[in-house]
């Protein structure tokens, strides 16, 4: 049954397909609440979930959101047709993997493809997540899962071949060794498109540390120009349409904390079939609050990635690597694009930044048979020693449209500080990535590119009381305090001997 409605725009952003209906409209067109309804004006057409309204929608009216508006290009009050849908037939093949069996990759090509038209509910899509996460994965269904993901979206045709890549698990904040490791690799002849994230739960993502050098949302066709002018290019992959499917099993994730070991394994090398690459250094941290919490979950990340990759034709090496500690000094968009062109400049600020960036870079360079096995790591070290590196970081940064010729003082940080000192002498035995995270985002960061924190002390360290344990950086005296407040609760630097918590925190002295 066909009707027709008044469209009336919503102020709503859900990032799905969806509409609202009035009661009585959808019980003439024996719709319910989350079933599907295909609208469609002159022009185009589309597929959107309804909710259901008793009084905020009128009757003949079609509350539209955004993304809605968006696809069909209407205007409010214009005139649209509506019509019900039946279920996809993935929503069958959703529930034969909530059953544990495995499925087909026909089955899977209509999962995806009604993922990324916005056909299922966002309660099919946490059914399919969650029954991922409940159930193994064979590795024929995780080839297929990975080539279907990577082909429902654009695709990079990067002439210089071959063409390498990196990838870290995360889980660390501070992590600006994109920063480092591509112009290095660049700068040695070699071809890396490193499409990044910004941040979701992290203080700052590659693309939001990047950003404040330079843009980085550029199309598919620009992306490749800047490659072959410079060899590399550090960008938000959210700018192109690189496996579009995996950025909403991202969003359906992120509310139900799940992270099923299989689709993430899939999430990643979707993304380097994406932009054609044939080999992948994989950056495997462990330790408290990362995914990875010891080396047995390391050897099993690394030897799934492994194996997908040679069913893909991509050469894969992993390298599990120290994550309980930040990387570098600093974290927090600016700080960390400051401390990735101090390193690059050759000015010691962090042994650990500079390590980690020249020990994976080191591998693609054997690789690629720039380096003999072994050799790698120096050989990396040597193109930042002779400012080649730095040379090359320059070059990309103008090729993405930022200043070539900024320097560090050109780069700002948040106008309000505070220190955070120790309270008794000691050594720096631990320090919290999740802690660090949660003060960081407090303070601002990712949005506010100035925002972050600044250690003056690393893991193993001895300090006297008074000593400054780090600094906390925002662009809003509001958001400082609420960050101090922070720290002084979660205490993210633990010192031997300091007195963490008083259980219970109210005196007894009456």
């Amino acid at each position: 049954m066909e009707k027709s409605f008044k469209t009336r725009l919503l102020d709503i952003m859900e990032g799905r397909l969806e509409v609202v209906m009035n009661q009585e409209d959808m019980k003439e067109l024996g719709l319910h609440p989350k079933d599907r309804t295909q609208i469609w004006t002159d022009r185009k057409t589309c597929i959107a979930i309804v909710n259901m309204s008793k009084k905020f929608i009128k009757e003949g009216e079609l509350g539209v959101s955004q993304e809605v508006v968006n696809k069909l290009k209407i205007t409010d009050g214009e005139t649209v047709s509506c019509v019900p849908v039946q279920k996809p037939q993935s929503v069958e093949f959703i529930k034969k993997k909530m059953e544990g069996l495995a499925l087909t990759e026909t089955e899977y090509e209509h999962i995806i493809k009604d993922t990324i038209s916005n056909t299922l509910t966002d309660i099919e899509l946490a059914a399919f997540i969650t029954s991922l996460y409940i159930h193994d994965m064979t590795l024929e269904e995780t080839v297929s899962l990975t080539r279907q993901i990577a082909v429902t979206g654009e695709t990079l045709d990067i002439k210089k071949k071959p063409v390498y890549d990196k990838h870290s698990l995360g889980g660390v904040p501070g992590n600006k060794i994109s920063l480092l490791i591509v112009p290095i690799i660049a700068a040695a002849g070699l071809t890396i498109p490193k499409t990044s994230s910004r941040a979701i739960t992290s203080a700052s993502g590659t693309a939001d540390t990047m950003e404040v050098l330079a843009p980085v949302v550029f199309n598919a066709e620009e992306i490749c120009e800047i490659v072959d002018k410079t060899n590399g290019i550090i960008t938000w992959g959210g700018g192109i349409n690189l496996a579009p499917a995996d950025d909403i099993f991202i969003q359906v994730e992120y509310p139900l904390a799940l992270d099923p070991h299989n689709l993430a394994i899939c999430s990643v090398m979707a993304k380097k079939m994406a932009v054609g690459a044939e080999f992948v250094v994989i950056d495997l941290p462990m330790g408290p609050g990362t995914k990875l919490k010891d080396m047995t979950i390391a050897r099993r990340f690394a030897k799934d990635f492994i194996e997908l990759g040679d069913k893909l034709g991509i050469k894969v090496e992993c390298a599990v690597t120290f994550g309980d500690k930040p990387i570098g000094r600093g974290v927090g968009p600016a700080i960390g694009a400051k401390e990735a062109m101090m390193t690059l400049e050759g000015i010691k600020n962090s042994t650990s930044l500079l390590e980690k960036s020249t020990g994976l870079a080191g591998i693609i360079l054997e690789a690629s048979g720039k380096a003999a096995r072994g050799t790698g790591k120096r050989a990396a070290e040597e193109l930042v020693s002779n400012g080649k590196a730095l040379e090359k970081m320059r070059e990309i940064i103008d090729a993405q449209g930022g200043d070539p010729k900024v320097k560090l003082d050109d780069i700002p940080i948040g106008g309000y500080t505070e220190k955070l000192i120790a309270d008794s002498d000691g050594y720096v035995i631990a320090i919290d990535n999740r802690s660090v995270v949660l003060i960081a985002r407090a303070a601002g960061s990712p949005k506010d590119k100035g925002a972050g924190m600044l250690f003056h002390i690393s893991h193993g360290q001895k300090v006297k009381r008074g000593d400054i344990l780090y600094e906390i950086f925002s662009e809003s005296e509001y958001k400082l305090e609420q960050a101090v407040t922070l720290a002084k609760k979660l205490f993210p630097v633990k010192l031997e001997g300091m007195l963490l918590e008083r259980i219970p925190s109210y005196s007894y002295i009456q």
